[in-house]
């Protein structure tokens, strides 16, 4: 590429904007040149929630919300509506002919909107947004589900479709009953490849190669049919053919619960997995080098008042294409902390999840964390209750302060916010803001006020019947900004 080529750069920079593509950032790293470029609100997003549950006994809960943003439209649309179940047909020209109903309808910026579905008939949701409601915009699906395999709370993001995904943590043993949900937003069917990662390496399977998803149709697939053989810890790789995706897995176990597992952050050198619970009972770590080379891993806990190590966990080998796990016990011993890993020697990128185990006995409940990006210039998590919810924050290199703003509930309240300050090597975590007169569910934002990286996650729980039912939802930038080079520029970089 040449100088010559500014009107195509240009165009290209447009349709960023229009679309909602972001740049982010490495944990620590510098983003050089698009520092320079001007950050304009998003025009357009897209969300896709997956089919909540199997269960009859499901209730599910859907929470929107946009930040109110500045420079954006004064009118905007949003909705959700149901997908297609299963392949479907994957003629678009054959495909429905009447539009559902939404959901959820969002009205405004600023103001959450609520949302429920109950049973094993919810279907999963395509949603998109434009105008003042598109940056930033965020949705959250909680389910609860009293009994039967994979009771417990189950919470995820919906999250923006992709053509790439990492999903370590997911397993094909005999007491899990884990599916990968993929759901097609386009008028294009999709095909997918479906590869597992174990201890050895890649798993032999034909049946994860060219799955069709019809348009505006979701898929959900067993792992346990890719494989004869139980693996208790695996690397799941989803990657596009054709078309883009969302893709999330939800993992059921027989005696500990179940909760959804989110894609892990792209691979990095070095990671972050914010908010361990206190009260951790069992956390285990997966994690999977991607590349040709293995990878070397220093493990720290960043606590409230620094980094530690493990007790006999303070490295981790992980064999190239291998999946490498490691169980650290009750590592936080009553004191949340979020887990940071870097390379000893050399930058071999990786990707990492925690599953995370509250309770004793018959009463315990399993969450993830998988590794996460830095909340960069804002992030957003939604469906927060008057009680019940929990904000961790950690600033692995410089101290950092925040500002953490509750909006107005749903059905009636005052938003308010709050600034915290984060030690350097550190985890915070606190009982976020609550608006006055809180009326239904709220959302929280979390902007940097100065320092250095924050990454974040909030826990939700509640009680049902002895069991501590919990869900973690990590906090990334909600991208609600593209950034677009000005038409001056000095564009020679991308020449690179």
């Amino acid at each position: 590429m040449n100088r010559t080529t500014l009107s195509l750069i240009a165009a290209v920079a447009a349709l960023a904007a229009v679309t909602g593509f972001a740049a982010a950032g490495t944990p620590g790293g510098d983003d050089g040149p698009a520092k320079a470029a001007a950050q304009l609100p998003v025009e357009r997003s897209s969300l896709l929630c997956p089919e909540p549950s199997t269960s009859d006994l499901a209730e599910t809960a859907y929470t929107s919300y946009t930040p109110a943003s500045k420079d954006t439209e004064e009118a905007g649309k949003a909705e959700l509506l149901p997908a297609e179940t299963g392949a479907g047909d994957t003629d678009s020209s054959k495909t429905r002919s009447k539009k559902p109903k939404p959901v959820v309808t969002p009205k405004e910026p600023g103001k959450p909107v609520a949302g429920e579905a109950t049973g094993a008939d919810a279907p999963a949701l395509v949603g998109t947004a434009d105008g003042a409601l598109a940056p930033g915009w965020t949705v959250q699906q909680t389910t609860t589900v009293e009994v039967g395999t994979g009771r417990g709370l189950l919470g995820v993001n919906c999250s923006a479709p992709d053509t790439d995904f990492y999903f370590p943590g997911a397993s094909t043993a005999e007491d899990r009953s884990d599916y990968i949900h993929l759901t097609n937003p386009d008028d294009e069917a999709a095909v997918v490849d479906v590869q597992l990662y174990g201890p050895d390496g890649a798993v032999k399977s034909d049946v994860g190669e060219g799955i069709q998803i019809a348009p505006h149709a979701s898929v959900p697939v067993l792992l346990s049919t890719l494989t004869e053989k139980p693996y208790t810890n695996l690397t799941l790789h989803v990657t596009a053919r054709s078309g883009r995706v969302a893709a999330a897995v939800s993992a059921a176990d027989d005696k500990l619960g179940g909760d959804w597992l989110p894609a892990a952050a792209d691979p990095a050198a070095s990671l972050v997995l914010p908010g361990i619970p206190k009260d951790a009972t069992s956390v285990r770590l997966v994690a999977f080098a991607p590349g040709q080379d293995d990878a070397d891993l220093k493990v720290q806990l960043a606590t409230s008042s620094g980094r530690i190590s493990p007790a006999g966990h303070d490295t981790l080998h992980v064999k190239s294409g291998m999946t490498a796990a490691a169980d650290l016990g009750d590592v936080t011993r009553g004191d949340a902390g979020s887990l940071i890993l870097t390379p000893t020697e050399d930058s071999v990128p990786v990707v990492a999840a925690l599953r995370v185990t509250r309770g004793k006995g018959a009463d315990q409940e399993t969450a993830f964390i998988p590794a996460t990006r830095d909340i960069g210039a804002r992030a957003t998590v939604a469906d927060n209750r008057a009680k019940g919810s929990t904000l961790a924050l950690t600033a692995p290199g410089a101290a950092a302060k925040v500002k953490v703003t509750a909006s107005a509930g749903a059905d009636g309240g005052t938003a308010t916010s709050k600034e915290y300050t984060v030690k350097a090597g550190t985890t915070l975590s606190v009982t976020p803001p609550v608006p006055a007169g809180l009326k239904g569910p709220y959302a929280l934002t979390v902007e940097p006020v100065s320092g250095g990286q924050v990454y974040g996650s909030r826990m939700l729980e509640e009680k049902q019947d002895g069991v501590p039912a919990f869900t973690i939802q990590t906090l990334p930038d909600d991208r609600g900004t593209v950034s677009v080079p000005d038409a001056d520029e000095d564009l020679s970089v991308l020449q690179k």
